[in-house]
């Protein structure tokens, strides 16, 4: 295919379900009866090892994802004290926290303990996000964006495609992240729960494609593609290379299962791509 590197990522759910907020798409919401493990502080040790783990097979990034709608002072501080750990044994791994809505003095914190970079994703446009979610607001989330970049940490910040959204609020949406400059945008395709109360999506395989090629034509940056992966491309999602994207996760995700890392990196053999060994 080509000479590009692939930049491989990883996330640990560090704590799981309990959340009071009633995002339509998001099986930790307590609004749904969705039958997922529910816990609160992940032992740092298993995280620590799950790390290693996954830094072995290649993932230069690790997430670690709180459900609910923002950081408090609890955890906060379990936040900053994984991450001071993770750097002690892992100082060269790209830290990324994902504990929702924040503030500049709480990403900074968070910077100080070792976080590299903050995701907090739009999940979709301005105009279409009352359709999702009703208990915070759009706005507060593009402002913890704006506050990632004030506390000098790298913003990831993306959303989720498939949700009912017509073609103009992907426009918007697109056009809406590029305005926070992101370093890298993380798209998911929408993984469907019977328990939840967003339909599957209509959308083919060649329309996800195509989405993925639009992003490209807009952003030169880091492009993720991420949950959903192998539910909505399946053996296809080789082509999303192709069509311009650079990054993966690998593992498993917040409360669904990966195909597993070794059956990605060796997609990623066979298309002759290079996996990144540095966090530019």
């Amino acid at each position: 295919m080509n000479n590009k590197e692939i930049f491989l990522c990883s996330i640990s759910n560090i704590e799981s379900g309990g959340c009071s907020e009633d995002c339509k798409f998001c099986t930790q919401s307590n609004r749904y009866k969705t039958d997922i493990e529910k816990y609160k502080n992940k032992d740092i040790k298993l995280i620590v090892s799950e790390a290693k783990i996954l830094n072995a097979k290649g993932a230069l990034g690790f997430c670690l994802v709180t459900a609910g709608k923002g950081l408090n002072d609890r955890k906060l501080k379990y936040v900053s004290q994984v991450a001071e750990q993770l750097k002690k044994e892992l100082p060269d791994l790209n830290l990324i926290a994902c504990n929702g809505t924040a503030t500049v003095e709480q990403l900074r914190i968070l910077k100080n303990s070792g976080i590299d970079s903050y995701n907090h994703n739009l999940e979709t446009s301005e105009n279409f996000y009352s359709e999702i979610c009703t208990t915070h607001s759009w706005t507060e989330r593009y402002e913890t964006c704006q506050n990632v970049k004030t506390a000098g940490l790298n913003l990831c910040t993306g959303g989720i495609i498939g949700l009912g959204e017509t073609e103009q609020d992907r426009e918007s949406f697109f056009n809406e992240l590029l305005s926070l400059n992101p370093n890298s945008i993380p798209i998911n395709f929408y993984h469907p729960n019977n328990a939840l109360p967003i339909a599957p999506t209509t959308l083919k395989i060649d329309d996800g494609l195509a989405i993925i090629k639009k992003i490209r034509e807009k952003f030169n940056g880091r492009i993720m593609i991420a949950g959903g992966r192998e539910s909505f491309f399946g053996n296809n999602d080789w082509k999303i290379f192709e069509s311009g994207a650079n990054s993966i996760v690998i593992g498993n995700y917040l409360t669904t299962k990966g195909i597993g890392a070794d059956r990605d990196i060796e997609m990623l053999n066979r298309l002759d791509l290079k996996i990144a060994t540095k966090c530019k």
